[in-house]
């Protein structure tokens, strides 16, 4: 799969703020205008207090939600951990995992923020950008912005506002359960991104793509950690 360099990755944090406030305005949102088949997960899990990381990817068809690949890589991760620069340290590592897949991508879950962040840049935007696909960013915690907490019911939602201007959806993906962050990565709008979620949760709060690339990550990384612990 291609990608746009669209700059290096050994910067400052000054730097990275730099590359947020430029390339916001190069994300667009739109109307899913190509069927969905193929979705990707992305997440990345980390060693504690090491900076070795795992990034994986799933494969998934839609609306079946069968898996049908699963890739994952270590990865030592060297930029800081700073509330709001999340993509700087761990898209890196899933680019390269995205440079192996020559399956067509139609639609991408990101286990983060879209344009819902401080400068309307998180990871899901970052890396849509990149690959000139759609993507969806799915927080689990709260960032930023405010909203009114939606009904109990799966299938619930409100909008999330920052500076008085939508910028996401606080979505209920369970009934009766906390609700997840939702927003536009790339090359989506607003709307599609709540119904692709929703379609795409299995009886779980978190997106099946997502959910199984958590999974994926943390089975490897515990694996890696036994075999070392072993090794000794």
């Amino acid at each position: 799969m291609k990608s746009l360099k669209l700059h290096r990755w050994n910067i400052s944090v000054k730097e990275a703020l730099d590359i947020q406030n430029k390339l916001s305005k190069c994300v667009i949102q739109q109307k899913l205008d190509k069927p969905v088949k193929v979705l990707a997960g992305c997440d990345v899990a980390f060693e504690k207090n090491s900076y070795l990381a795992c990034a994986g990817i799933v494969l998934m068809s839609f609306p079946e939600l069968d898996l049908i690949d699963e890739k994952v890589i270590f990865s030592t991760i060297k930029f800081p951990y700073i509330q709001g620069f999340l993509s700087f340290r761990e898209t890196p590592a899933l680019l390269e995992i995205f440079k192996t897949i020559k399956a067509k991508i139609d639609l991408i879950f990101v286990d983060g923020y879209g344009i819902a962040h401080p400068r309307k840049f998180g990871i899901a935007s970052h890396l849509g950008l990149i690959l000139d696909l759609p993507t969806i960013g799915c927080g689990k915690t709260y960032l930023i912005g405010e909203y009114d907490e939606p009904k109990v019911d799966a299938g619930d939602y409100s909008w999330l506002f920052y500076k008085d201007e939508i910028v996401g959806a606080v979505v209920r993906t369970k009934t009766k359960v906390k609700p997840i962050f939702v927003s536009v990565g790339h090359k989506i709008c607003l709307n599609d991104a709540i119904e692709f979620t929703l379609k795409c949760c299995k009886g779980y709060r978190i997106p099946e793509p997502i959910r199984m690339a958590h999974i994926i990550v943390n089975r490897n990384l515990k694996e890696k950690k036994l075999k070392s612990v072993a090794g000794k």
